[in-house]
């Protein structure tokens, strides 16, 4: 029976960074994981593989829309979709390789195999008992069933964002239930490829949480590439054969029942905390009314010795989170302080255009009672997204009336994804306004979009 610093659960990016930091700070560490590969949802069914098809079907997009334009003529290229799978597999298996080897490099035990917790300072994997001073649980999440709908996932028909990276062709007809992240992400990779894709939301906006006024632009333009929407509907139940189903849904404004066709259905109605089987009832763990396990604010559960991470626990279900609180919860216990600032968590939606968002929206603000001012530029008056048949949206910079300093981000346009951490890095320096507008930025670059949104909390924006 071998015997460790600290035992961590789970082998996505939360257990895994959390691992690493630990035997960086000189922790006797195993990681226990089930799967073949290392990285959890996020670098085998989630984050990476989608990043893949996402951009494979947007250089179709491109090839299909702007080459022509740019004077790179002939026929458009046709999709070979074992191809493009065994590009996006060829991904994963770089990613989750390059975990296996950190594990290595860092003398991290990975302990093959499921865990479970039989008493604190203990964790039972398959027949065999290992001895653990700390233990963290990082264990995930997994899809959630539709709330209040007859529906059965079968990973072929009726599928989970699981079941969407491996469709073994491209569906004709495609229905999304929920119009979130994962959602709208593998519904666009869909729609690019040519499938007809009608995606059924319950609120009346899309990416909820999200700024209203980025929900109103991106639905627009994701109606202009082809996506369908069907809004304030409640899926009552799917009806599926081997080869179809049929969708019912009743519209909320006023009860009325309809139904929809379609080859696959997508059910993308968020995700849940995965604990099963960690036997965290016997072991007395306390949980929150959704299902999640209570930390207190070093991420110690009830139980002494026994901590959670990621989406197991509280918060936004973002694998950056998760890897913050994993390099935290290790600082804890090398008898560090660990530290997540959980007021600038970005988060990013990896469609053409990228959405990313960082801190509070409009409509937080206004509910807190907080003056504030905004400086908006779109990406029209952006030199570089003219150049790249990308002018369409925004930057959008919220800032406090009387300090200048920034209380929040939201950018749709090209690159948000990158371009958000300038404010994420000026937030955690309690930057203001002011100074993102004064510092130089590289022209012709999409940053210069933030500047301008800078500038405009100001006495203006120059290109407007």
């Amino acid at each position: 029976m071998a015997s460790y610093d600290v035992i961590i659960i789970g082998g996505g990016p939360g257990g895994y960074v959390s691992a690493i930091r630990c035997a960086q700070l000189g922790l006797k560490t195993a990681c226990v994981e089930g799967r073949e590969t290392l990285g959890g949802t996020c670098l085998n069914v989630g984050c990476i593989p989608s990043k893949a098809l996402l951009h494979a079907s947007h250089q179709l997009h491109e090839a299909e829309h702007n080459f022509a334009k740019m004077g790179l003529k002939g026929k458009s290229p046709s999709v070979d979709w074992k191809q493009m799978l065994a590009y996006k597999d060829d991904v994963i298996g770089q990613n989750t390789k390059g975990v296996e080897f950190l594990f290595k490099k860092n003398k991290i035990d990975w302990i093959k195999g499921w865990g479970s917790i039989p008493e604190a300072g203990k964790v039972k994997v398959g027949d065999e008992i290992h001895e653990a001073k700390n233990i963290v649980i990082a264990s995930g999440s997994e899809p959630s069933p539709v709330p209040g709908a007859d529906v059965t996932v079968d990973e072929k028909v009726v599928v989970t964002s699981t079941g969407a990276l491996t469709l073994p062709k491209i569906p004709k007809k495609m229905v999304v239930i929920g119009a979130g992240v994962i959602g709208l992400e593998m519904g666009s990779v869909y729609a690019r490829l040519g499938t007809e894709v009608t995606v059924i939301e319950f609120l009346d906006a899309i990416t909820p949480g999200m700024d209203s006024e980025v929900q109103k632009t991106f639905q627009r333009i994701l109606k202009k590439q082809g996506m369908n929407f069907i809004m304030g509907a409640a899926v009552q139940k799917v009806d599926a054969s081997k080869t179809k189903a049929t969708v019912t849904y009743k519209l909320r404004k006023d009860d009325s029942e309809a139904t929809i066709d379609a080859d696959v259905v997508l059910c993308a109605t968020g995700r849940r905390p995965y604990t099963d089987g960690l036997g965290l009832d016997a072991l007395g763990v306390k949980m929150t009314e959704r299902g999640q396990i209570a930390t207190d604010a070093h991420w110690q559960t009830n139980v002494k010795g026994v901590y959670a991470i990621g989406d197991a626990i509280e918060g936004p279900m973002l694998a950056h989170k998760a890897e913050d609180e994993g390099m935290a919860v290790a600082e804890v216990i090398a008898g560090k302080h660990g530290h997540v600032n959980y007021d600038v968590i970005p988060g990013v939606i990896y469609t053409a255009p990228e959405v990313a968002t960082v801190g509070k929206t409009e409509d937080q603000l206004k509910a807190e009672g907080v003056a504030y001012k905004v400086g908006k530029f779109t990406f029209m008056g952006n030199g570089r997204a003219k150049a790249v048949f990308q002018g369409e949206g925004f930057v959008k910079l919220l800032a406090d009336k009387a300090t200048d300093r920034i209380l929040g981000c939201h950018i749709i346009g090209p690159g948000a994804g990158d371009l958000i951490h300038e404010i994420c890095v000026g937030m955690e320096f309690g930057a203001s306004a002011e100074d993102i507008a004064l510092t130089c930025h590289a022209h012709p670059t999409f940053s210069e979009a933030v500047r301008e949104a800078a500038l405009a909390c100001g006495d203006g924006p120059i290109h407007s």
